[in-house]
């Protein structure tokens, strides 16, 4: 039925509290539980790793989601043809984002409305969630207009939703935005929309406009629009907020408090609700991150392309990027060195090859995982393997998948594709940006890391592009360099200030800074790249910008005639 499509407005939901900031008594209490529950579907609707987050990762030349061992992560192929381009109206993986975005903006909708009523009736605590929920609106809307290329304008839940496109769409976000950004509030902490939450949106909103005025053609990028980035990522950059001398830190344990970090998904309190699968959903399925909880770990999922490794290497070339530049690479897992050479090592006959450490002390490394991988191991009756003082052994992790003589231990590999050998479990380098929180009891949920949305890299970069567009090379590279030299925190591993800089190199920029965070499709697209040929995806067709609107949704309004249409090439 019709109700269905438009914004899901007759679905009922469960209204869920986020975290202590949201909760209250009386008028406060009428807030907390209006806005927490559209909070709650942002974080375990829209940004779920097999929703938006995996959506935009496998569509890009970064990370790939092959057919593991031909048993493991086919799932009707959606994560192959999205990252191939030839995705389809029925693909799920693209249906499940418009269900959990469009669901999400229809509560976001009602929720405004029921605070502006809340206003109205002379109760002050609603009028900073009001505007909360229209900057809500309008962020869900910029999700709907990047994959989709429309919005949904609704003001109140029993209207209907008008579709609209282009500069239209554009201009009423940009109301939308505009009309809470200097009433909203800037004293809730990281886990709320603020004034400077809005302040980076209307930022993307601007940067993006070109692509959003025309999604198939040649962007036209507007001074006026690069000077209104400029405007707002200044504003923000002069703020309190400051970068973080340890990369890591912005993704680790008690990230809520990070001076960089302007919004983000606050997963502090929020007991069985809470997740880390942008932690564990690269990473090797025979690693376990968290030796006090044993039956965590990974699930041998996606990978980082060859394409996108390979742009590390082209920018250091016969230096380690490892060593290069700290946001590559963070080693946690200290292997004595006598150790380290594992020649001559046979993985079924290997019992003495380990090291103790403390439970608690166990770190996996961090940020882009090569080669044999290290951690803890289980005995039969699968409890971790502790040496005499209670330490916990660490050894090379085996590949559970290989047995007698063709034991071997996990070794990620480079190469990783489509074909039967590129589809083993190892294959790949993986993404392991996001620590596995002490909180965790298992391998998905209990996790107190809040998941990034908004942070200070991605405004001095988006300032630095707008910059390099309108032609000042020399405060783009400025910004840059600047982004760079603050991940200081390991002195010796601390990128080195860039000579010169051009689109080309603040692109390749862009992916170091901001890899595993849901940007580089629509980076890619903004820079020209996203036609371009990696690992597994030769489709060129440029009407892939867009992703084909779910034939379920189609299904829902057909009733309408001509009230949603199908995006070209689908």
């Amino acid at each position: 039925m019709i109700c269905l499509f438009i914004l899901f407005g007759c679905t009922t939901l469960e209204e869920e509290v986020l975290d202590e900031s949201l909760t209250g008594t009386g008028q406060a209490e009428i807030v907390s539980g209006t806005i927490a529950p559209v909070y709650g579907l942002l974080r375990n609707g829209v940004w779920l790793h097999t929703v938006n987050f995996g959506l935009q990762e496998v569509a890009s030349d970064e990370a790939i989601l092959p057919y593991r061992g031909g048993t493991d992560w086919y799932d009707g192929g959606k994560f192959i043809a999205v990252h191939q381009h030839l995705m389809t109206p029925s693909n799920s993986l693209v249906g499940d984002t418009w269900t959990n975005i469009t669901l999400t903006l229809s509560r976001a909708v009602i929720a405004a409305e029921r605070l502006s009523l809340e206003v109205e009736a002379g109760n002050l605590r609603a009028q900073d969630g009001y505007y909360e929920m229209v900057a809500m609106k309008a962020y869900l809307n910029m999700l709907a207009l990047d994959n989709w290329g429309l919005v949904f304008k609704k003001e109140r839940s029993s209207e209907r939703s008008e579709i609209i496109r282009g500069q239209e769409a554009i201009d009423y976000i940009e109301s939308e935005l505009l009309s809470v950004v200097e009433v909203i509030n800037n004293d809730k902490g990281p886990g709320r929309l603020s004034r400077s939450a809005v302040k980076a949106l209307l930022a993307r909103l601007y940067l993006n406009a070109a692509v959003y005025r025309n999604p198939s053609g040649t962007p036209e990028f507007r001074r006026q629009d690069m000077d209104k980035v400029i405007q707002y990522t200044t504003d923000l950059i002069s703020g309190p907020y400051a970068l973080s001398p340890e990369y890591f830190d912005l993704f680790g344990d008690d990230n809520h408090n990070n001076p960089e970090i302007i919004f983000a998904l606050d997963q502090r309190g929020v007991l069985e609700t809470e997740q880390q699968r942008w932690a564990y959903w690269s990473i090797s399925g025979d690693q376990i991150p968290r030796p006090e909880f044993p039956n965590t770990r990974g699930t041998d999922a996606v990978a980082a392309t060859t394409d996108f490794y390979q742009t590390w290497i082209d920018a250091y070339g016969n230096i380690d990027p490892a060593v290069a530049d700290a946001r590559f690479f963070k080693e946690n897992t200290i292997i004595p060195d006598e150790l380290k050479d594992l020649n001559g090592i046979n993985p079924s006959n290997d019992a003495e090859h380990f090291y103790c450490v403390d439970a608690k002390q166990f770190e996996m490394d961090r940020g882009i995982i090569r080669g044999i991988i290290w951690g803890p191991r289980k005995d039969g009756g699968g409890n971790i393997l502790t040496c005499d003082d209670g330490k916990v052994r660490v050894y090379p992790v085996i590949n559970r998948r290989t047995s007698g003589s063709n034991l071997t231990y996990v070794n990620h590999t480079q190469k990783v594709d489509f074909t039967g050998e590129g589809s083993l479990h190892n294959t790949g380098y993986r993404f392991s940006k996001y620590q596995f929180s002490h909180t965790g009891t298992n391998c998905c949920s209990f996790s107190s890391v809040d998941l990034v949305l908004i942070r200070l890299g991605e405004i001095y970069l988006m300032r630095a592009e707008a910059k390099l567009r309108n032609g000042d090379n020399a405060g783009a590279l400025a910004d840059v360099n600047m982004l760079r030299t603050s991940r200081n925190a390991r002195p010796g591993q601390t990128p080195k200030a860039l000579t010169n800089i051009d689109l080309d190199i603040l692109f390749r920029e862009t992916g170091f800074e901001l890899y595993w965070e849901g940007f580089r499709r629509n980076y890619q697209i903004r820079f020209g790249k996203y036609e371009g040929i990696w690992t597994g995806k030769t489709d060129s067709d440029v009407n892939k910008r867009l992703f084909p609107i779910p034939q379920r949704a189609m299904d829902g309004a057909s009733n309408e005639e001509g009230y949603l249409v199908q995006n070209p090439g689908y």
